[in-house]
């Protein structure tokens, strides 16, 4: 029943974003076309119980247009609530679509993305209450697992499908990172935190690419790119402060970033279609990793070598 109801609202949500703004007799038209319809109109106060249903459960207003008649999604106006809104729209829309494509299973391909239902819930509680939370972590550079981590959880934030929590670590006095898919025995403890006065969330990773962050000052960072892959960048930019130079067969694409690791594994995923320009010591290490990648296919190629002779 829950279930169901929880599809009605990403329904509605997502017909009144999709319209833009929309009449009850518009909407009324388009529910009896819908799953959940027998060919009835949805009835006035079932509306009214799933527009308020929506604000307390998805955090989402519906608002009414008294010059137009027309029902819309009220958005946030501060630039971190509205991605936030627009994310969660976005989830619903696809949620909705897949869900009553059942017939057409076999042909939409997902890609598979660890959960973080299971601490997600745990973790956003504790931040509701501002408790410190304890959990197991097993980090892909060390080879044992580490038990008994306590954390003051400031923020959640996802990144490359993976969902992370940012948060002061309480031992080694100082905001770490953790993703949410190697955790385990996650619990929430009775010891409350204050959160900082001066730590902005959305400007903690503003000057970064990525869920990595260092202490260094951002540096006036410049790449190269083919023409192809400049239509990337450019419908994907690296970073909000993207400004793209053009030339005839190439662009060059500036930003104002820290040099992290993210993003220097981001720039070596694109290869050969684009060259970092400035500063020198990115470029230096870019040309390090590639050199040494080289030198292991070398490696391997001589010792393939040997063995087959």
């Amino acid at each position: 029943m829950a279930k169901n109801l929880i599809a009605k609202y990403i329904w509605m949500v997502d017909t009144i974003e999709r319209h833009g703004a929309i009449t009850r007799e518009r909407l009324n038209e388009l529910w009896m076309q819908s799953e959940f319809s027998d060919g009835s109109p949805l009835p006035r106060r079932s509306f009214y119980n799933y527009r308020n249903g929506i604000a307390d459960t998805l955090g989402i207003d519906i608002e009414f247009n008294q010059s137009t008649y027309e029902y819309y999604i009220a958005h946030d106006g501060t630039e971190n609530a509205s991605k936030r809104q627009q994310w969660l729209l976005d989830s619903m829309s696809i949620s909705g679509m897949v869900s009553s494509s059942a017939d057409l299973s076999s042909r939409i391909l997902l890609e598979y993305v660890p959960s973080a239902r299971e601490f997600l819930p745990m973790i956003i509680d504790a931040m509701r209450q501002n408790l410190r939370i304890r959990f197991s972590y097993r980090s892909y550079k060390r080879v044992n697992q580490q038990n008994g981590i306590v954390i003051e959880p400031y923020f959640v934030k996802i990144f490359n499908q993976l969902w992370y929590v940012i948060g002061y670590n309480t031992a080694d006095k100082k905001i770490k990172t953790y993703s949410l898919d190697r955790m385990s025995g996650v619990n929430i403890t009775d010891s409350k935190f204050k959160m900082p006065e001066d730590l902005i969330p959305e400007e903690f990773f503003a000057d970064c690419y990525g869920i990595t962050t260092n202490q260094g000052d951002p540096k006036r960072i410049s790449i190269k790119a083919e023409p192809t892959q400049a239509k990337y960048l450019r419908a994907l930019p690296l970073h909000h402060s993207q400004q793209e130079e053009l030339h005839d067969n190439y662009s060059i694409f500036r930003y104002k970033m820290r040099n992290t690791y993210d993003l220097r594994e981001r720039l070596l995923s694109h290869g050969s279609s684009i060259e970092v320009l400035e500063p020198p010591e990115l470029k230096a290490q870019i040309v390090d990793e590639l050199k040494r990648a080289l030198d292991n296919y070398n490696k391997n190629k001589k010792s393939s070598k040997k063995n087959d002779n």
